[in-house]
């Protein structure tokens, strides 16, 4: 007996018939999850960094995706320089800001 004949005598027999609007649903199904658990909460996350990024001010304190903390001292529109030390200002790109402290967060690190 051969290990196909199984296969053979299955398709001979029939396969009940599908719904396909069945196989649509569940396509349409896993699309939706893949949106609101993906990708929708990817696009709020990078609305409020862009709206952080937007709204800093000189003076702010922040810390980089370096894990740099400094004070915003001067800001241009694709840079900002920070002062990390006294007599010590970098300039950093603004979308490489990972957040912005409250004020004083400096003095106790």
């Amino acid at each position: 007996m051969n290990i196909f004949d199984n296969a053979i005598y299955a398709a001979a027999a029939g396969a009940p018939a599908q719904n396909p609007f069945g196989s649509i649903f569940m396509f349409l199904g896993i699309i939706a999850i893949f949106y609101f658990l993906i990708l929708r909460p990817q696009q709020k996350q990078h609305k409020a960094h862009k709206q952080m990024v937007d709204a800093m001010a000189v003076g702010n304190e922040i810390v980089t995706n370096g894990g740099i903390l400094g004070k915003v001292t001067k800001l241009d529109d694709q840079f900002l320089t920070v002062k990390i030390a006294d007599g010590v200002e970098i300039k950093v790109q603004r979308h490489h800001v990972a957040r912005v402290l409250p004020k004083g967060s400096m003095k106790s690190a």
